[in-house]
């Protein structure tokens, strides 16, 4: 083993949901650090803008694009045959989500609180942001066991383990505000279980297995919101985009060797006050 232990060259990792605001800059963080990047998305056009991008920034060599489909097995399985030829994947990362903004806009309220809140999407934002992850990891985890090495990271949030505190959002009679919906708490608690289950089950194939809670992003939000959040965090603002690159490249690299099985949150210790 080297002595830069961040050094991913010779890694291929693979990284879901990859067109998002985080998707990007999970893999830039990657591609600094030598590793080629397999982006994945199913908005094939946002792909082909963030391949594009990457390619200008990094080696072109470096960064390719796969349309996929985290839903179904059957496009799973036709990414990796296609990546097999060159070794298969070191590093795969789950981010791919249903992210729900919450707006004041009338029509979100008969869907976004609880109460109404519709099965259909409750079924369709599980499957992408759950279902997705334990099927990418039996295709790729599956794989990486067989090898006997490689990385898993799951993407969570700051809500896999504090509730959403609908005061952000809230504008007049409770009842009649929007809010963040039920899923995304649901969906980002239970990627911290399946993290704590697949670092046990691969333990000793060489599979790790951690998760990241980012907090929140700065994205050009309102003013009254922004003004809200950051009162509730100790370092008084949000993240910016490119803050948890240096993460990733730990989570994913021999630096944190001896690190498994962990939810790391990384909020500017709002979950702590």
């Amino acid at each position: 083993m080297g002595s830069n232990y961040y050094d991913l060259t010779d890694k291929t990792a693979l990284i879901t949901g990859a067109a998002g605001l985080l998707g990007v800059e999970h893999a830039a963080a990657l591609a600094a650090v030598g590793a080629k990047v397999v982006l994945t998305d199913i908005n094939e056009a946002a792909l082909q803008k963030a391949a594009e991008k990457l390619q200008n920034e990094f080696d072109a060599n470096q960064i390719l694009a796969y349309n996929m489909d985290v839903t179904a097995l059957t496009s799973i399985k036709a990414v990796q045959e296609q990546l097999n030829a060159n070794g298969g994947v070191d590093i795969l990362i789950n981010n791919a989500a249903i992210d729900p903004k919450v707006k004041q806009d009338n029509s979100l309220l008969e869907t976004s609180r609880f109460e109404r809140f519709p099965l259909e999407q409750w079924n369709f934002q599980l499957n992408v942001g759950l279902t997705g992850a334990f099927l990418c990891s039996q295709v790729f985890g599956t794989a990486m066991a067989q090898r006997g090495t490689g990385v898993i990271l799951n993407i969570a949030s700051d809500l896999s383990v504090i509730a959403p505190d609908q005061r952000l959002y809230r504008r007049g009679p409770e009842e009649q505000q929007p809010v963040k919906p039920v899923t995304y708490s649901v969906i980002k608690t239970a990627l911290v279980g399946l993290t704590r289950y697949l670092a046990t089950y691969w333990a000793e194939r060489g599979v790790r297995v951690n998760a990241l809670s980012p907090g929140g992003i700065y994205n050009n939000q309102g003013e009254e919101f922004v003004t809200r959040l950051t009162n509730l965090i100790p370092m008084g603002r949000m993240a910016e985009r490119d803050e948890y690159r240096g993460v990733v490249q730990f989570l994913c690299s021999d630096a944190s060797r001896y690190l498994t099985g962990q939810n790391i949150i990384v909020d500017g210790g709002r979950s702590v006050w």
